[in-house]
């Protein structure tokens, strides 16, 4: 008998019996973090006596907040959930897999996801329309045209795969339906047995800000697309049990200040204190008073913090929303009920309370936050509202280069008309993203900032491109009803999508004549968005700051028209008779906002949007759909391509081997991002891309962007370190100049070109590649094609100083070697520039079932002389040891699942 056989229980809710794992009487359950009990009724009730152990279990009671992680244990995730950029290639694997049965003599049948999946497509919407009343129907029509193939693919694999749905375009952002409809909390299933089991929902994503859900009490986070498959196919996810950092919250938000100014300001806090690979979980009386979307806001940002998740436990606030959000009686009930009797219930005002132990320790007092906002170039680089001016005028020279001209530009427009444009000003000005469109506080009080602004005769620049894309339906419909929308096309905000849009570059064009006047003049132009990302070129190629800020500053600063712009002491205008209108003339108070809220946000709204939830519109409907259970992949398309990561593959793997000879394909800085890495956004006709495409008599204007063709790995390769802010050192060190973008130095052609061209000729002469750079390597999105990329490009070692979490695990998926340089060293400290030939000796210790701390590196300089260190392999469960002797997480499961 195991701990699985002890612990089955029964429980009542709302008039019927469920079986359960009970955790609640396991000795040193009391005093763990919601988020590890979380872990140890995933291991209880997935015990298998092989992966999963009694062992592991008493290894989680027995957690030492003090410890360093050292303890691997497996995590099942209940479900998984995608948004198309990530999911497509997802799914592309999972057909390509079908046809690598096949062709090793198995049944492509059993290739379907094991567990619930889940795809929402959300990142596909660009704003091409805007300031028009129909904006959204255009952009949806104009979606509809680019990514037909892509959305008939997905439609295919609806029917084709077992537990797979998909809710198409135009429904709204993943991480809000997630948590207003596809989260359960609690979920249940009809067993062998005929009896109902109760279990904890959690949920990975291949979206980073998967960790919305943790607001609602989920457990789950954003993982790269292969390990988001291996999941699909019932694998749990290897990790070390994790130190977990207690963020207790007291006070309440002042006067004036938003959700998206405490976010802000917990992730500057969160990334000061240092919580990479770490679990954040809020606790204290001071939770209960912090609504479910700001839980979910705050979540949301997990990634910025760096954190692998940033929860809070359920309790009536979940309840309450759960009510809201249109979960039946019964649910609610369930989930109480099972909260309970399993310990995790969060009310510290409980008399049963007992307060977990944390290893590190954080507080915020809610009433010390004060309005901020983030840039020009990471979310954690918090500016305070009232300094916001004076820190733009100092970071804006580091921009400007001996081609800015600082006078202002005039620019004549059809659409809006004369002006002149200058440095600082602001281009585009949006309302988007998951972070804050889940936030009913926010978007009202942007509506109503729209209507006072309105009322006075305000109205934002002509040179900035306003637009809204809500995260859902249910936005909509509440803006409509409380009467803001109308004030809110009167400045330009009317809806053009429901959808992720500016917050990952698809922003569309800005005018012709505006992009024209500031690529000929170098303008330093900006972007103000509501979002998490504000990464460098990721808005806009024409815009080079960029900032976040709550949708009501997205607005001022639409008014303002400029960055250069201190709202205590500048009006935003003039009103009809004359008077200086200023920001607090019009900004809404927290009860006017708590007013509307309450007013027009209701159960029916979101009854009524997710009713047909899966259903898609006419556009959708009509999609001409292949049928069969392995997919007929067309040669000619450029979106949907079979993958070729399983050609040749053998049922058994080959030997790792040692590395030897290899060259530098890039030379790298700190801070480089998934998105610098990992193809995103739009790309000229001069890139290899863009080549492959004209090739193909694919014209410009139908390029698309990179996110929506993932599901062609030809252009992915070609885009992969193709970020037009990235600068490969390489071409300095031999003496050439640095220019942005995916160049580098071939060593065989002895010639500057593009990262591309250069992989070619090395993988042609068999020559392997790596890559060196510094300091929080891989930080930003999940991005699978960081690491799909890379290894296709023929790299088959990275070394830095320091990983970030999901990329690092990402590269071991796909078979590349993760190295560090010895504590405290660096490639410059070691005198390397990336000129040297490189050989990896003691990587064949695996194929004895040891993972060795380090290898030995050999530096062989172009005189002949040698730098040699041990680096530090960062391979750190077994489980990544075993995905990297297969070649790769995928390669692993096929293999296991033809056994």
């Amino acid at each position: 008998m195991s701990l699985r056989d002890d612990q089955l229980a029964t429980l009542k809710a709302a008039g019927k019996d469920f079986d359960y794992y009970n955790i609640a009487n396991l000795d040193g359950i009391d005093h763990l973090p919601y988020s590890l009990k979380v872990l140890v009724e995933n291991l209880v009730r997935n015990i298998d006596g092989a992966n999963i152990t009694d062992e592991h279990v008493k290894t989680l009671l027995d957690w030492d907040p003090n410890a360093e992680p050292s303890h691997e244990i497996q995590f099942t995730p209940s479900r998984v959930i995608m948004q198309d950029f990530t999911g497509v290639p997802c799914i592309v694997d999972l057909a390509t897999m079908r046809d690598a049965v096949k062709d090793l003599g198995g049944d492509p049948e059993v290739i379907n996801p094991q567990v619930q999946s889940d795809m929402v497509i959300d990142h596909s919407v660009q704003i091409d329309k805007y300031g028009i009343a129909n904006a959204v129907q255009e952009n949806m029509d104009i979606e509809y045209q680019r990514n037909g193939e892509r959305y008939q693919f997905l439609r295919w694999g609806q029917q084709a795969f077992k537990n797979f749905r998909v809710v198409p375009p135009g429904t709204g952002i993943i991480h809000q339906v997630n948590i207003e409809y596809l989260a359960k909390v609690v979920m249940s299933k009809t067993e062998a047995n005929g009896n109902t089991l109760a279990y904890l929902d959690s949920c990975v994503g291949t979206d980073s800000h998967t960790t919305t859900e943790n607001g609602l009490g989920v457990l789950g986070w954003g993982v790269g697309g292969i390990e988001a498959e291996a999941a699909m196919l019932g694998q749990p996810i290897s990790m070390l049990v994790p130190r977990v950092v207690g963020f207790k919250l007291t006070g309440s938000i002042p006067e004036g200040v938003t959700a998206t100014d405490v976010v802000l300001t917990i992730t500057d806090m969160l990334r000061k204190h240092g919580v990479v690979g770490k679990f954040v979980e809020f606790y204290g009386e001071g939770i209960a008073s912090v609504p479910l979307a700001n839980r979910a806001t705050i979540g949301n940002m997990g990634p910025e913090f760096g954190s692998t998740c940033g929860i809070f436990p359920i309790d009536n606030v979940t309840l309450d929303y759960l009510r809201l959000t249109g979960r039946s009686k019964e649910q609610v009930a369930l989930v109480e009920a099972y909260a309970k009797a399993n310990k995790l219930w969060g009310d510290a005002s409980d008399p049963d309370y007992v307060e977990p132990q944390y290893s590190e320790y954080e507080e915020l007092d809610l009433g010390t936050v004060v309005p901020s906002i983030a840039g020009p170039k990471r979310p954690q680089d918090r500016i305070l509202l009232s300094e916001a001016k004076e820190m733009f005028e100092k970071t804006a020279p580091a921009y400007e280069t001996e081609k800015t001209v600082k006078d202002p530009v005039a620019v004549s427009t059809d659409f809006r008309g004369d002006f002149d444009i200058e440095n600082g000003d602001v281009a585009i000005a949006s309302i988007t993203s998951c972070t804050n469109t889940s936030n009913p506080s926010v978007m009202i009080a942007a509506g109503l900032i729209a209507r006072n602004a309105h009322a006075k005769g305000l109205k934002p620049k002509p040179w900035v491109k306003t637009s809204l894309a809500p995260g859902s339906q249910v936005v909509a419909d509440y803006l409509k009803a409380a009467g803001l929308q109308d004030d809110l096309d009167a400045l330009g905000y009317q809806l053009v999508g429901f959808g992720c849009a500016t917050c990952i570059g698809n922003s569309g064009p800005l005018l012709p004549e505006i992009s024209e006047a500031i690529n000929t003049n170098d303008l330093t132009v900006t972007a103000v968005l509501s979002g998490n990302r504000n990464f460098e070129g990721r808005i806009s190629p024409d815009v080079k700051m960029n900032y976040l800020a709550s949708p009501p500053l997205v607005i001022a600063y639409a008014l303002a028209g400029t960055m250069d712009f201190d709202f205590e002491t500048q009006p935003l205008g003039a009103d009809a008779d004359g008077n200086d209108v200023y920001l607090k003339d019009i900004w809404p108070t927290n009860s006017e906002v708590a007013a509307v809220v309450d007013g027009t946000v209701s159960r029916e709204m979101f009854l009524k949007d997710y009713a047909s939830v899966f259903d898609g519109d006419h556009r959708w409907k009509g999609l001409d759909v292949p049928e069969g259970e392995l997919f007929a992949w067309n040669d000619k398309s450029t979106y949907v391509r079979k993958q070729t990561f399983f050609d040749g593959m053998k049922a058994t793997p080959d030997p790792v081997a040692d590395i030897h000879g290899a060259r530098v394909l890039a030379l790298l800085g700190d801070s480089v991002t998934t998105d610098h890495i990992s193809p995103a956004g739009a790309f000229k006709a001069s890139s290899p891309a863009g080549k492959y495409l004209t090739e193909r008599g694919v014209e410009p204007k139908n390029f698309n962007s990179y996110g929506s063709r993932r599901g062609n790995h030809e252009i992915m390769v070609r885009g992969t370190f193709g970020n037009i802010r990235l600068r490969n050192q390489l071409l300095a060190s031999v003496g050439e100049e640095v220019t942005s973008g995916g160049f580098t130095y071939d060593f065989l052609a002895k010639k500057p070109t593009t990262i591309f061209e250069a992989s070619r000729d090395y993988i042609d002469t068999k020559v392997p590649l790596v890559v060196l750079a510094g300091k929080e390597y891989g930080t930003g999105s999940s991005r699978d094609w960081a690491a799909k990329g890379t290894v296709m490009l023929g790299v088959k070692a990275v070394i830095t100083e320091s990983f970030e979490r999901i990329h690092r695990s990402n590269l071991i998926g796909m078979g590349v070697l993760p190295l560090q340089f010895p504590a405290g060293e660096s490639y410059e400290s070691l005198g390397l520039n990336g000129t040297e030939t490189y050989d990896i000796a003691g990587v064949e210790k695996l194929n004895e079932g040891v993972t060795p701390k380090t290898v030995h590196v050999t530096a062989t300089h172009e005189d002949g002389s040698k730098t040699e260190f041990d680096a530090v392999v960062r391979i750190d469960t077994p489980g990544e040891a075993d995905y990297y002797r297969n070649g790769g997480i995928l390669q692993y499961v096929l293999r296991n699942l033809m056994k």
